[in-house]
């Protein structure tokens, strides 16, 4: 037991780098915005239902409340290191009125504040494309976190912003080229959703010039379409941009400029994440599948730039393939492990099955309200001390290799994909300037 505890120890003790992150939400929340941000459904909480009742919901009341002081925390100089067994850990759980009245009163900065630095994450890598302007970008989220934080671009963001400001057809490819590497001019990675918008199931080869410049003309005509049928207070192309970024009617989903825009990014030498498997309805789950993915990781193999597949559940074990099959991929379990609450060991568990761990990388996905930065983490400690810990107690593992696979996978390997150095002050002085 003492060989399992300090296991437990190590790997709470980890400066997690989270490597694929979404900036907190500093607000104050109503019950039923909370609740909305506790699923990825982008409907309506029914009135006969709660989503306090479910897995994320019943780890907000039984991890969260200790950080906000709103029950005792049975360890307070070791918290968030996570206990093995539940019985030994006995926290109250809270009312869901009593947790969020906690939270009002602390104010939504201070209760961001607390979650964040509970999470233990040495290292943001924040992907801004995701409702900018509402939620902390890098800098706020250094501030709040008082850890480095750097930013991914995403891709489809970038293109729109091109468009918006008026480039043509023939002139878009290299618009969007010269866009692209200012924009990421200090970034640590790209990004694409091209799940969201054509499906992983895209001709993997780059279109040509002609393919390029007809699909751009085809997506701008829509653009000045929608803007013809009467968008009152939407002037320009830039306020019809802004429309389709709200209302999806004319984002950036042509097959062949989704694929345009990837093999820029692959042009561009950063580290590309992809969004596979578990995401809102806007999705198709169906077309969501990393393994979907396999042809264009062998046509782009030769330019060595590595290819991380965010989230993956419920496809994680396909992803762990790709991640053995090809040196230039890597993947995480994201999203899919606070979601999963009390049963996120068994996923976690099935990340480790083919992968070789080199291959694997933390992340939490988090976004919005920050008891979602802080689960990530926490539910991924606690899953890994679970499922290396049995490793250790079968005989199969030593308790040194059980802290080094922890230690790659929650920050060596994100340090090493990245080019994040070894850390410190130097970090948060880069992120902060």
């Amino acid at each position: 037991m003492a060989g399992l505890e300090a296991l437990r120890r190590a790997i709470g003790e980890i400066p997690l780098v989270d490597h694929h992150v979404h900036g907190a939400l500093v607000r104050d929340l109503t019950r039923r915005e909370f609740e909305e941000a506790l699923t990825e459904s982008d409907r309506p909480v029914p009135d006969w239902m709660s989503q306090f009742d479910s897995q994320l919901g019943f780890a907000v009341l039984r991890h969260c409340a200790p950080v906000l002081g709103l029950v005792p925390c049975p360890e307070p100089d070791a918290y968030p290191v996570p206990c093995p067994e539940p019985d030994a850990y006995p926290v109250p759980r809270p009312e869901p009125d009593a947790y969020l009245a906690r939270r009002a009163e602390l104010g939504a900065e201070e209760a961001t504040r607390r979650l964040l630095a509970a999470a233990g994450v040495d290292h943001f890598l924040v992907e801004t494309g995701h409702r900018p302007g509402e939620l902390l970008g890098p800098s706020g989220m250094s501030a709040l976190s008082g850890r480095p934080a750097d930013e991914i671009v995403r891709l489809e963001a970038v293109a729109e912003r091109v468009a918006a400001e008026g480039a043509g057809a023939a002139a878009f490819a290299a618009a969007f080229e010269a866009a692209l590497w200012e924009r990421s001019r200090t970034a640590r990675g790209l990004k694409t959703v091209a799940a969201y918008r054509c499906g992983l199931d895209f001709d993997p080869a780059p279109p040509s010039p002609g393919e390029v410049t007809a699909a751009a003309g085809r997506w701008l005509r829509r653009i000045e379409r929608a803007g013809q049928a009467g968008q009152a207070g939407r002037a320009g192309r830039a306020g019809r941009i802004e429309q389709a970024g709200q209302s999806g009617t004319v984002r950036l989903d042509d097959p062949v400029l989704v694929r345009h825009l990837v093999w820029t990014g692959v042009g561009r030498g950063l580290p590309l994440q992809f969004h596979t498997g578990y995401g809102d309805p806007d999705l198709d789950l169906r077309r969501a599948d990393p393994l979907l993915l396999r042809g264009f990781a062998e046509l782009a193999e030769p330019r060595g730039v590595p290819l991380l597949l965010l989230h993956c559940y419920p496809f994680h074990r396909g992803a762990g393939f790709l991640a053995q099959a090809y040196p230039h991929v890597f993947f995480d379990v994201g999203l899919g492990v606070h979601h999963t609450g009390a049963r996120a060991a068994a996923v976690v568990a099935e990340s480790l099955e083919l992968a070789p761990f080199a291959k694997i990388l933390f992340s939490s996905d988090a976004c919005g309200p920050a008891e979602l930065h802080h689960l990530g983490a926490l539910l991924w400690r606690r899953a890994m001390t679970r499922v290396l810990g049995g490793f250790v107690t079968e005989g199969e593992w030593s308790a040194e290799q059980a802290v080094r696979v922890a230690t790659m996978i929650g920050s060596a390997n994100a340090r090493r994909v990245y080019r994040l150095g070894d850390g410190g002050a130097d970090d948060v002085t880069r992120a902060t300037a």
